[in-house]
This record gives structure tokens, sequence and C-alpha cells, in this order.
């Protein structure tokens, strides 16, 4: 290559990783303000590609899926200004199971979306066989909910990774990717024994939804992530108001460069003792030695 053509090259590569690493060239202002990152080391070889999280009202007693089909629960320790100091499992890993009570194998058991019902019972949802089950005890047999067939239509490796029980105790999954870059996310509802597909959101370039809960203010909030190779991970966090069959919104909260944090996938509002609404999220390792399991909390600010 001729010498005029390599200074190029370089000079190409050297703005691709600039403009990468400084983030999108529309990056919105900020609306949360971050508080911590959490470094989450454990032992147990079951340790790692946490998927899904849910937090009490007290945001520190936790609820946490692996996407190896089990679930932990425990405490999130907190000092006095409410930083994460330490961490302490009650139960876990449990293996779910599947509805006859066999063990959960890798076709069947890529377990991706949490939602935590008020009776402690959760909800997961599962990629590669494209499902939504409940579950009234951690190790107890699975109720499989009615499985549409659009379910069976969705993208191998792509489908229900976000879930979340709204006010009313409706039940709201969407697939990771859409089909295309012009193709809105669909978003499916579960109530009253069946399920309907109400609404879309548009979807954002790159942009995949892959964790979603319901605020204490009743909003909608959607995490989504971007993955720019070896630059990493990039992360954002939509909020949407829905109403009846109808949604509004899309306003982003927070929006980071790549690299910022790990490959953030589960996603818990809530509101802390000041009254502000913090975001909790956890990273899903893939139990690779270069990612890293992390507890990140940002605060909406006023």
């Amino acid at each position: 290559m001729p010498k005029r053509a390599r200074v190029a090259l370089i000079g190409a590569v050297f703005a691709w990783v600039g403009a990468a690493l400084a983030g999108p060239a529309t990056h919105p202002a900020p609306r949360a303000e971050f508080l911590q990152s959490y470094r989450w080391t454990d032992d147990d070889p079951a340790f790692g590609g946490f998927s899904g999280l849910e937090l009490a009202a007290n945001g520190q007693d936790f609820v946490l899926l692996s996407d190896r089909a089990t679930l932990w629960r425990g405490r999130l320790q907190r000092d006095p200004q409410g930083q994460i100091v330490g961490t302490q499992f009650i139960s876990g890993p449990v293996a779910l199971h599947d509805s006859k009570g066999g063990a959960l194998v890798r076709d069947n058991g890529d377990s991706e979306g949490l939602a935590l019902a008020d009776d402690g019972s959760v909800y997961v949802s599962f990629e590669g066989l494209h499902r939504v089950a409940h579950y009234n005890r951690d190790d107890a047999p699975a109720q499989r909910l009615p499985r549409p067939e659009a379910f069976r239509k969705f993208q191998a490796n792509s489908s229900l990774e976000a879930l979340a029980i709204g006010p009313d105790g409706a039940i709201y999954t969407l697939p990771e990717r859409s089909g295309g870059l012009s193709v809105p996310f669909p978003v499916w509802r579960y109530r009253a024994g069946g399920w309907s597909q109400p609404f879309s959101l548009p979807r954002d370039g790159d942009w995949l939804p892959v964790g979603a809960d319901f605020g204490p203010d009743g909003r909608f909030y959607l995490l989504e992530r971007d993955f720019w190779g070896l630059l990493g991970f990039l992360t954002r966090v939509r909020v949407f108001d829905i109403q009846g069959d109808t949604v509004s919104g899309g306003e982003v909260l927070l929006q980071t460069f790549a690299a910022r944090h790990d490959n953030l996938e589960g996603l818990a509002v809530w509101r802390d003792d000041t009254g502000a609404i913090r975001l909790t999220m956890v990273s899903d390792d893939n139990f690779r030695l270069l990612q890293r399991t992390e507890i990140v909390e940002y605060r909406l600010l006023p």
C-alpha cells in the first residue's frame, strides 16, 4: 500500500475511534446523574451472565436472573449515603424448571427478562424457545403462559429480553430485534389470560431493548444497548407513558459513550429516601474474563 494511502487509512481509523469514544454526535443532554459502579464478584461458578434485576421499594432486597436459568435472591448493603458497599445472597443459585419439573437445558433455558409480582413470585421471559413463564416459587415447575404464533417467528437469540409488570398487573414484553432498522419493536401485553399487541415502539438505528421496568411514577422505562465491537457497549435509558392501548414519550434519560459500562441488561427503577428516582442496572459478563459483573446506579435529575 502506498505511504499516502496508509496515512489516510490510519487517520480514518483514529477518527473513527475518537468518535466512538466520544459517543454519538447527537449525544443528548443528561437527565440522570451517575452515582456509582459497583464491581460484583463471587466464587460460585454459576455467578455471572445476569440479564434481569428487580429491586424492592427499599432499594436493597433484590431478585437476580442469570441467562443460564438460575435465580438469586439477596440484599444490597448500602452506607448512610445510599451507596452500595456490599452484597448478601439469601438464596441461589436456584435452577429454573420447565412445566413438568424437568431441568432447563440450553435450547429452552436461555432466560433473559425478569419481572417481580407483588406476591413475590416471578415471571421470566426466554429466548431460544420464545416464551414467558410464571414461577410461584423459584424452584417450582414453570406455569406456561399462552404462546402467540408471532412469538414463534422471532429471530433466534434476539427475542424477549425485556419484561415488566405494569401498575395494573399486566405484563409487557418486546423482542430485542424488530427484523429491520426501519421496523418498530412490537410491544406485547398479557392480561386477563391472553396476549395482545397494542402498540409498537419506534426503532432508533442500532439501539436494541434489553431490559424494562415500570417506575414508582407509573412510567415505562426501557434499557437499550448498542455494541461497537472492541470498543465495547453503549447504554441508553428512555422513558414512555402508556395509557390504555397508546404510548407516548420516548425521552432519553441517559446515554453513555462506548465502554463507559459493561453489557448492562437488567434494569430496576425505584425511589430513594430523598424522593429521587434511581435507575439500577446490572451487567451480563457472558462468563468471559474480559468482561465484568457490575451494578450501575443513576439518579434522575429534577
